[in-house]
C-alpha cells in the first residue's frame, strides 16, 4: 500500500514538473503557444493516472507556483482562476475515470467532462474576480476565453490525451500479465 502512495507522489511530481516546463516550449510559438493551454495536459494525465486527490492538487498548484516562480502566468486573476480550473480538471478527469467502466469510451467521457466542467468553473471564477460585473466579464468573454481562443488546446488534448490514457492502460495491463 505504501509503495503505490509513493509511486503517486512521484507521478504526480512529474506531472507538475511538466506543467511547469510545457509552456516553455510552446511558448516558443508565438501564434498559439498559449492557445495550446499547455499546462492543461499534465494536470489531466495526473487525474487519470493518480487519481483524483493528486490531479486535483497538482491542478491548484501548478498556475500560482508557475506565477510565483516565473511570473507568468500573472497571478491575479489568470493563475488564481487557473489554478480553480485545473483543480477542477484534475479532479473530475480522475474521478469519472476510476468511477466509469474500463472501456475506451471511458476515457473520452472523463476528458470531454473534465474539459467541460473545468471551463465553466474557470468562468465562475473570473467572473467573481470581476467583481460580479457583467460588464467586465460576461458571456462574450467567457467564450472568447473558454472556448473560441483555447480550440487549438482543445483539438490537441482530445487527441492526445486518449491516445496516452489508452497506450498506458494497454502497456500496464501487459506488464501485469
Amino acid at each position: 500500500m505504501k509503495r503505490n502512495h509513493v509511486k503517486q507522489l512521484v507521478l504526480a511530481s512529474m506531472f507538475l514538473a511538466l506543467a511547469l516546463a510545457l509552456p516553455f516550449l510552446t511558448g516558443q510559438i508565438p501564434q498559439i503557444g498559449s492557445m495550446l493551454c499547455p499546462m492543461h495536459i499534465p494536470v489531466l494525465l495526473c487525474g487519470f493516472f493518480c487519481g483524483w486527490p493528486w490531479g486535483a492538487a497538482v491542478g491548484a498548484v501548478a498556475p500560482l507556483l508557475r506565477s510565483l516562480i516565473f511570473g507568468m502566468p500573472p497571478m491575479f486573476p489568470t493563475a488564481l482562476c487557473m489554478a480553480f480550473e485545473l483543480a477542477t480538471y484534475g479532479a473530475v478527469s480522475g474521478y469519472l475515470y476510476e468511477k466509469l467502466p474500463k472501456k475506451k469510451s471511458s476515457v473520452f467521457v472523463s476528458l470531454i467532462s473534465a474539459m467541460i466542467v473545468g471551463r465553466l468553473v474557470w468562468g465562475a471564477a473570473r467572473f467573481l474576480c470581476a467583481g460580479l460585473d457583467p460588464s467586465a466579464f460576461g458571456l462574450g468573454a467567457f467564450w472568447a476565453g473558454a472556448v473560441t481562443s483555447a480550440v487549438p488546446g482543445i483539438i490537441v488534448q482530445l487527441v492526445l490525451i486518449p491516445i496516452l490514457v489508452l497506450a498506458l492502460d494497454r502497456n500496464k495491463k501487459a506488464v501485469a500479465a
